[in-house]
């Protein structure tokens, strides 16, 4: 039989071919060259997003035969490329649970592992909002992340201005006396970022208004203050922020703006940026305005959470990382960067005051010390359905395309009929 080089060389080089794929499929599915376990974690900017890479690096310093690989989505297509992501039977280990609502989502539709023996280990009043993942005596989720909002400010700006106890009234026109110029030399009072929360969370907050309720008369006020503020021009137009895309980051960092309603998480991007050099502002955060001055405060937030894919590949070890990042090691990582954990003691807050750069003074340390907190959004199976449709309606009332009034009763009539 003649010998055929050609279709020898070939075959030796589809071999070689399979060889390399199926190294490749053996390293995807979570076994490195080295021996130890991958797992994939779903989170957003990861670059910009310090919490992430602290618990990451702490996470791998201790347990050196686990590797964590950040699956990189953008913030604001995050919601929506995770639930495509599970929707098409993704296996990335560890979920990141932006907020309550998708949590809800995810867990009313099974894509989540339970953990309800684990929580039902823990020292429970340790950790802040455990219990907005409970889902009918059950839990898919644990929280690392506890934020609310505070109002942040840049101090050059703001001057002797006395921060400590305004009422929304009070902001609004400190807000205007700030504002000044025209045109690029512009700044503004104050930024409402194009969240519906910034008006419609801290208004149930303050109100003690139910979001799931279909009676949403309580916005009102809230609504035509941020209008209000609009049409002075002492904040900038939300259609503006929407089309170009504007980031609450950008508006106090260049001076473009003397206050911003934001979530204390900001604080771990503000000190990162310092740190880098790309901000020079010196900023200090106070307490949230109120909606009369009775002396306390009371804000909203959100706890942020890791859950485990229901078709995790390796959920053994991202059980590890969950327990981990939540408890109190994961707890000292982050609040080293400024970010304020779920899991709290007596070390926690010291630590969080401690960072270089962090803002130490009284009036930062009160605006960390809120009256009450109430949670954004309550967790039911009807709270993905009810934020849809207010996300809605507020774009419409803010961009001026429909009245405070007529939002307001189409937000009724909709939740109303469509999701009650």
């Amino acid at each position: 039989m003649t010998r055929n080089p050609g279709r020898t060389t070939s075959l030796l080089a589809a071999a070689v071919a399979l060889l390399s794929v199926a190294g490749c499929s053996s390293a995807g599915s979570g076994a490195s060259t080295d021996g130890k376990t991958t797992i994939k974690i779903a989170v957003w900017n990861y670059a910009s997003t310090p919490e992430f890479k602290a618990l990451i690096d702490g996470f791998e310093a201790t347990h050196p035969d686990i590797q964590v690989e950040p699956v990189d989505i953008l913030a604001d297509k995050y919601p929506d490329k995770l639930t495509t992501m599970l929707a098409g039977g993704d296996t990335t280990d560890v979920l990141t649970m932006k907020n309550v609502i998708d949590y809800s989502r995810y867990a009313s539709r099974g894509q989540l592992a339970p953990l309800t023996d684990y929580v039902a280990q823990l020292d429970r009043p340790s950790y802040k909002n455990l219990t907005a993942y409970d889902i009918n005596g059950e839990y898919y989720a644990l929280p690392y992340r506890n934020d609310f909002w505070v109002l942040f400010y840049n101090k050059a700006m703001t001057g002797n201005a006395d921060l400590s106890h305004l009422t929304w009234s009070g902001f609004s026109s400190l807000a205007k006396q700030l504002t000044s110029g025209d045109g690029a030399n512009k700044v503004y009072g104050t930024y409402l970022h194009t969240w519906r929360s910034v008006e419609q969370a801290l208004a149930a907050a303050q109100t003690d208004g139910n979001l799931l309720g279909g009676d949403y008369g309580f916005f009102k006020k809230q609504y035509e203050l941020a209008l209000d503020l609009q049409k002075s021009g002492a904040a900038l137009p939300y259609s503006t922020a929407t089309s170009q895309k504007v980031t609450y980051d950008s508006q106090l960092t260049t001076h473009k703006a003397a206050t911003v309603p934001m979530g204390t998480w900001w604080a771990a991007a503000l000190l990162a940026e310092k740190a880098k050099g790309t901000n020079d502002v010196d900023w200090g955060m106070a307490p949230v305005p109120q909606t009369t001055d009775g002396g306390k405060t009371t804000t909203f937030g959100s706890p942020t959470a890791f859950a485990i894919n229901k078709k995790a590949r390796h959920a053994d070890a991202a059980k590890q990382f969950v327990q981990w990042a939540s408890g109190p090691e994961g707890a000292a990582a982050i609040a080293k960067i400024g970010i304020v954990p779920s899991y709290s003691d007596s070390t926690i807050m010291k630590a969080f005051f401690s960072v270089p750069g962090m803002p130490n003074d009284e009036l930062s340390r009160k605006a960390m010390q809120p009256d009450t907190v109430v949670l954004e959004m309550p967790v039911s199976e009807r709270s993905s359905d009810v934020d849809q449709i207010l996300t809605e309606e507020h774009q419409l009332v803010m961009s001026g395309q429909k009245s405070v009034d007529q939002g307001i009763q189409e937000m009724n009539k909709r939740v109303t009929n469509e999701v009650k």
